[in-house]
């Protein structure tokens, strides 16, 4: 098969606008849904062909239980370990395709696809190469070149090397044809190196048109919805990410940004729905759990707002991201695998369970504690001493003039969700912690932009304040 290359198709060809796949998301298990793809014996001439066929596998959890009994029936060598890599990357299982495509490189199809795995990885630099074969052996065909420009610059990016990843970004797209900056991939990283350049509108205009070629383009989606919605153009963010959970597997932070839009514009029971499903895909995800319980909440025509009160300082620290904070890349690492997500997950530990982890040492340990400190939290806290100590660590910060203002919990503002979450995410529990950012460190958090900016500086200016540096 490898060497009957006469389509252009071979690997994958985007001339004509594609439809979306057929909706795959649902809760309900349709009747008449078609099987998924045969993987055993199905012909697969082309990427696209393996591509459009995926989301049949998640319709239906029968069809999903089975094309996964399928994939894992077939051998690991030959012509049935490269259909079972395929099969693998259908079933967003990106590890075990990466390792079974290595073999068959010399196969148009398995080679890309092997190589979308390995960006799914964040393995940049092994995709980058992968690509920049198939797009020398293929160079009329768009979507080998455009991964290749993508994946050098998510590679810089990695790095921390941005200027040199858009330097290289651009001499590439000032090389290409006519025929590549007229494809969806062309528009796509047309609308990156606007969007690193801040000019967020040229941007927003190729995400829009790379959409209109190709509505499959699952990483133009992506970055789009997120443009449009630090730019709060809603309904276009929205438009996005819907079509983008039609094409599953579904990554849980596209599921946590439409939930959080959905919020936005009080759609309460989506937003649920939406961080349920990430909730039961894992069910130790501390941060979907309290999600849902927002969500579900605003739902209710009656609320406990004593009860929320007594609580919610400390909910606001526990769904920081362990991310936010200054940590070792020792220390990063082994809470990553230990699946320590938050400062909630981590306070639910004891010293004992970190220390016995491999690598996690007393450094590590004393870099832990301190962060909790800084919270008024230590590990292996019961919850009532956690919420005695946070409320206390928060009313012994500001005193004298202004004190009642600044001392003021952010939950008797009248803040939107996302303006909430955002400043939560900060660690601010008062007016006076949100007064020590500057619009540029807010604008820089996920889900923050212009909107919601001015919410916030419209709240503040109700009590006379300004955030800090204006």
């Amino acid at each position: 098969m490898s060497e009957t290359i006469e389509q252009p198709e071979t690997i994958e060809q985007t001339v004509e606008p594609v439809p979306p796949p057929p909706p795959s998301s649902s809760l309900v298990e349709p009747d008449d849904a078609p099987p998924p793809l045969d993987i055993v014996d199905a012909e697969i001439p082309s990427f696209r062909v393996l591509r459009d066929a995926r989301a049949a596998v998640f319709v239906k959890s029968s069809y999903f239980d089975g094309f996964r009994r399928q994939v894992e029936a077939l051998g690991e060598t030959g012509e049935e370990g490269r259909r079972r890599g395929l099969g693998h990357w259908m079933l967003g299982e990106y590890e075990r395709a990466a390792e079974l495509l290595t073999a068959h490189e010399s196969d148009p199809v398995a080679s890309f696809t092997r190589a979308k795995a390995l960006m799914s990885l964040r393995r940049f630099d092994e995709a980058a190469q992968v690509f920049e074969g198939l797009s020398k052996k293929y160079s009329d065909l768009p979507p080998p070149r455009g991964g290749w420009y993508e994946a050098k610059l998510e590679a810089a990016i990695a790095r921390g090397e941005l200027e040199a990843g858009l330097a290289e970004l651009e001499k590439d797209l000032a090389e290409t044809t006519t025929e590549f900056e007229d494809s969806a991939e062309g528009a796509y990283l047309a609308a990156r190196k606007s969007e690193l350049q801040h000019d967020y509108e040229t941007a927003l205009d190729h995400y829009q048109q790379a959409r209109e070629i190709d509505v499959t383009l699952r990483e133009n989606l992506f970055h789009g919805a997120y443009l449009a919605e630090r730019c709060g153009l809603d309904d276009m963010a929205l438009e996005f990410y819907e079509l983008l959970i039609e094409q599953p597997p579904i990554d849980a932070n596209v599921l946590f940004n439409l939930g959080v839009l959905y919020e936005d514009v009080g759609r309460d029971q989506e937003a649920a729905a939406c961080y349920d499903l990430v909730h039961q895909a894992d069910p130790q995800d501390e941060r979907a759990r309290l999600y849902v319980a927002d969500a579900r909440a605003a739902m209710d025509m009656y609320y406990d707002e004593d009860r929320e009160r007594k609580e919610d300082r400390l909910n606001q620290i526990l769904r920081i991201p362990i991310t936010d904070f200054e940590l070792s890349v020792r220390a990063r690492n082994c809470l990553n695998k230990m699946n320590i997500n938050t400062l909630g997950d981590l306070v639910q530990r004891t010293e004992q369970e970190l220390l016995s982890y491999k690598n996690f040492g007393e450094t590590s340990l004393a870099e832990i504690k301190e962060i909790l400190h800084s919270k008024g939290l230590r590990l292996g806290m019961p919850r009532e001493e956690a919420v005695a100590s946070v409320e206390l660590h928060a009313h012994r910060v500001y005193t004298g003039e202004n004190a009642d203002v600044y001392n003021k919990p952010i939950t008797e503002l009248q803040l939107s969700i996302r303006a909430r979450r955002t400043v939560e995410a900060l660690g601010c529990l008062t007016i006076g912690d949100i007064l020590k950012h500057s619009p540029d460190e807010l604008l820089g958090m996920p889900n923050f932009g212009v909107t919601s900016l001015q919410e916030l500086k419209s709240t503040l200016s109700e009590f006379g304040l300004k955030l800090r540096g204006e």
